[in-house]
């Protein structure tokens, strides 16, 4: 996949089937025809290859039109903790790209606690060693039955990618790091996953996490995960 040079993002775009009405999300497949950032954010990408700042700054225009459908004004977004965007006052969010593509997803607080999007290439990992690195032993073995079953699936990436999709929207929460190993996976055939925390999930407010639900697809070439939590601290969808 590869990126042109012009094309607006697009509102709903490919996550529109994974997240629920209350959030919106906007995606592209191309960067910014007339890059704009904040100077606050032109400081973090000041001495990056043109790659990085393609991403990061298309990926905030992206989250800007997000924004901008709930009457929010244009404003820096910058890395707070554990490197999350912090969102403006009553907004959660989430960022992804990958190579090809960009997208942003946004809600109000008051409909949703926190959210976590992640885009991968829809290919198989190919790297024992990686694989070993973000996975489980359980993990593993659930991974050779999904292939059997259904080997047109990437199943290693979309585990990989559940696994960041869970870390975005856990780390707001709690403002601590969750590690690879931290959250078993469980994908199901039917497009949906649950993640299991086997760390304590002390939040900075509301009750403690247990775990995830999450959704997944693969379309356009990508591997594509969110996750979304309720207010008031449940698991399931909003």
């Amino acid at each position: 996949m590869t990126l042109l040079p012009t094309g607006g993002p697009a509102l709903a775009g490919l996550l529109a089937p994974l997240l629920p009405p209350l959030v919106t999300a906007v995606d592209t497949f191309h960067d910014s025809a007339e890059p704009f950032l904040f100077p606050e954010e032109e400081a973090l990408v000041a001495r990056a290859v043109a790659k990085r700042r393609h991403e990061f700054t298309t990926v905030r225009h992206c989250a800007r039109t997000a924004l901008a459908s709930y009457g929010r004004p244009p404003a820096p977004i910058l890395p707070g903790t554990g490197g999350a965007p912090r969102w403006p006052d009553g907004m959660v969010g989430s960022l992804t790209h990958c190579d090809g593509y960009r997208a942003a997803a946004v809600a109000e607080n008051t409909t949703v606690a926190s959210l976590g999007i992640d885009a991968e290439p829809a290919e198989p990992l190919n790297d024992e060693g990686s694989l070993n690195l973000v996975t489980l032993p359980a993990e593993r073995a659930a991974l050779r039955e999904l292939t059997a079953h259904r080997p047109d699936v990437p199943w290693d990436r979309l585990l990989f990618s559940a696994k960041e999709s869970v870390y975005k929207a856990w780390s707001p929460l709690t403002g601590r790091w969750l590690g690879f190993q931290d959250a078993h996976i469980t994908l199901r055939p039917d497009g949906t996953f649950a993640a299991a925390l086997l760390v304590p999930g002390t939040t900075t407010a509301g009750p403690p996490l247990t775990g995830f639900d999450g959704r997944w697809q693969v379309r356009e070439g990508l591997a594509l995960t969110v996750v979304t939590v309720p207010p008031r601290g449940g698991t399931g969808p909003a």
